[in-house]
């Protein structure tokens, strides 16, 4: 009987372990291995904006993200920004740019700006002459090209190689095409990958805030082909998360969404 009487608290101690493990893990430790409702269900409980959408754009079929000015916003094929969403605090970049002066392309987050200036300082330093191509997009220019796309090459190729109008992460104004000097051939080409530039990129931009955003072997995750030459701004301490771990922003947020693989 006492030994029945220790193994029955035994057992209670080691539940109640297993429960303050769970309650004392982090948001994003809790939410992966979860189904999208039970995710849906914990992001209400625990009412953590970087989770949260304003529900379904009727006239899209895509959720509607309410965090649009958060360093940590999170767009994709199934989630769009606000509709007439323009970010705050643009500026230009104090880099070497492909695109002519004035040009929207030019633009970024202050914060984004100010880590994009950092890693291009530093990636000079060490050999490679990079070049910031195209950073913010309205959503009437990524309308334009979307619609160019489908009208040129059809509307599956376009659903592979651009966002639709409201669900490019151009228009938060964190993202960044970039190049290096005097190779017009790798330009968004993902012989990118493959220079000595790139591979910098890939092995350091997250020390300065920034991910690749469409990794290579990750095409059924994010939706996209691969892209080495779009950095995505996410703040240091997540880029390195990520990069340490090789995810992508939808295997960092843990969520899952019909026909994305994980």
């Amino acid at each position: 009987m006492k030994k029945l009487v220790g193994l029955l608290f035994i057992l209670l101690v080691l539940v109640g372990c297993t429960e303050t493990t769970v309650r004392e893990g982090t948001m994003h430790e809790k939410k992966l291995g979860m189904s999208l409702l039970e995710k849906k269900l914990f992001a209400i409980e625990e009412a953590e904006p970087d989770y949260f959408t304003a529900g379904v754009n009727p006239d899209t079929g895509l959720y509607t993200v309410d965090n649009e000015t958060s360093m940590l916003v999170y767009v994709n094929k199934y989630r769009e920004l606000p509709e007439g969403y323009t970010p705050p605090d643009l500026i230009e970049a104090n880099v070497r740019h492909y695109s002519p002066a004035g040009d929207n392309r030019r633009l970024l987050r202050e914060e984004a700006a100010r880590g994009l200036e950092t890693l291009f300082g530093v990636a000079k330093t060490d050999g490679h002459a990079l070049v910031a191509v195209s950073g913010y997009r309205s959503y009437e220019r990524q309308r334009a090209i979307y619609e160019s796309n489908v009208a040129s090459k059809g509307q599956a190729h376009a659903d592979q190689f651009s966002a639709k109008p409201g669900a490019s992460e151009h228009q938060t104004g964190l993202a960044m095409d970039v190049t290096v000097q005097g190779n017009d051939d790798v330009l968004l080409n993902q012989s990118f990958g493959n220079t000595e530039a790139g591979q910098y990129i890939k092995e350091q931009a997250h020390k300065y805030g920034f991910i690749i955003r469409y990794p290579e072997g990750k095409e059924t995750i994010t939706g996209y082909s691969y892209e080495p030459w779009h950095l995505r701004y996410v703040g240091e301490d997540v880029a390195t998360e990520i990069y340490h771990n090789e995810w992508t922003l939808e295997e960092y947020f843990g969520f899952d969404y019909p026909g994305s693989e994980r």
